[in-house]
């Protein structure tokens, strides 16, 4: 029984590792890798599972998903709970809104099916719960969230998955300064050795913050200044949105290639690429004319609502390694 219990105890040792590897490995290439493209899944594996449930993440980690895109929202009695929109109605049981409900009330709801009005025996999920499936497996983008760092960043700590979460805001850099100093750890040049001018390794880039990224319009001439500041500071990358792609696009895109930075680039709808969206891809079987083109322009992560064939085509062409 004894010898059964060690083997029981040494698998599972095993498989903590391998899967603290992954995360280990997702980090490195986010931080030190620029070739290796890496995928986001926006609100999860939402076509499979109800958007930012622990089953669409479990999705994602399944596909093979570099990282896992979630948004958050905190309740009256002040528990952070994964739901991308301010009000219950759209994906719960539920109505009204969110910070109006204990989190008992909006425990009991359950999650909508997102192609069709049927509920699913899910429910919302708290970010801890959300951290701990997390935990070595996966990297996590919180978008709706900023306002919530210093808590993300003790539940970060809490649930030891701080060098996996990417959180990102539209501030100006100044601002983020004032607002969340501990942000700045979470840049490479603003961290324990800025002072010295070290570039930080992997394993410290975010040690006393979360690793940052800025989002910016960046098809818009007053950008400039924005991407600027923050090329100074160099955080793990910038999300690069463009409705169109005119001259301040190409301009602010060239900026960020010449100064190194990761480029994010959004293909979940096309005002956010210019066009080049993943159901250009998809349904108008044009993934060089989409995908194809985010790479030419720069992009290095890519977020999508179609994980799975943007994985094999970024298999195909050679930028997963």
């Amino acid at each position: 029984m004894k010898k059964l219990a060690l083997i029981v105890f040494v698998c599972l040792a095993a498989w903590g590792v391998a899967a603290q590897s992954r995360a280990d490995f997702l980090r490195e290439q986010l931080l030190h890798n620029h070739k290796y493209v890496l995928v986001v899944a926006h609100r999860g594996d939402w076509r499979n599972h109800p958007e930012n449930s622990l089953p669409a993440i479990e999705g994602c980690i399944e596909q093979g998903v570099d990282m896992v895109e979630i948004d958050l929202q905190r309740t009256q009695d002040g528990v952070l709970v994964l739901m991308h929109d301010a009000t219950l109605d759209r994906t719960t049981n539920g109505h009204g809104r969110v910070d109006e409900h204990t989190f008992q009330e909006i425990a009991d709801l359950r999650l909508k099916a997102m192609h069709s009005a049927c509920l699913t025996r899910n429910h919302v999920p708290t970010l801890q719960e959300a951290l701990e499936l997390c935990r070595g497996r996966i990297l996590i983008n919180i978008d709706k969230g900023y306002q919530y760092y210093d808590e993300v960043l003790a539940l970060a700590e809490k649930t030891g998955t701080q060098g996996q979460i990417v959180i990102k805001s539209g501030v100006p850099l100044a601002q983020l300064a004032q607002e969340r100093p501990s942000a700045l750890d979470g840049m490479v040049l603003n961290g324990p050795r800025a002072a010295s001018g070290q570039r930080l390794a992997a394993a410290e880039v975010g040690d006393r913050g979360l690793m940052y990224m800025p989002v910016v319009s960046i098809d818009r001439p007053e950008s400039a200044e924005f991407i600027a500041a923050f090329i100074k500071a160099r955080p793990v990358a910038v999300e690069c949105n463009m409705n169109e792609f005119n001259a301040a696009a190409r301009q602010n895109l060239e900026r960020l290639r010449e100064a190194g930075i990761r480029i994010w680039v959004n293909s979940i709808w096309g005002s956010l690429c210019a066009g080049h969206d993943d159901d250009r891809a998809v349904e108008l079987f044009q993934p060089d004319e989409s995908w194809g083109w985010l790479l030419e322009q720069g992009a290095s992560i890519i977020q999508s609502d179609r994980c799975a064939p943007l994985l094999n085509y970024l298999g195909r062409r050679g930028v997963r390694k």
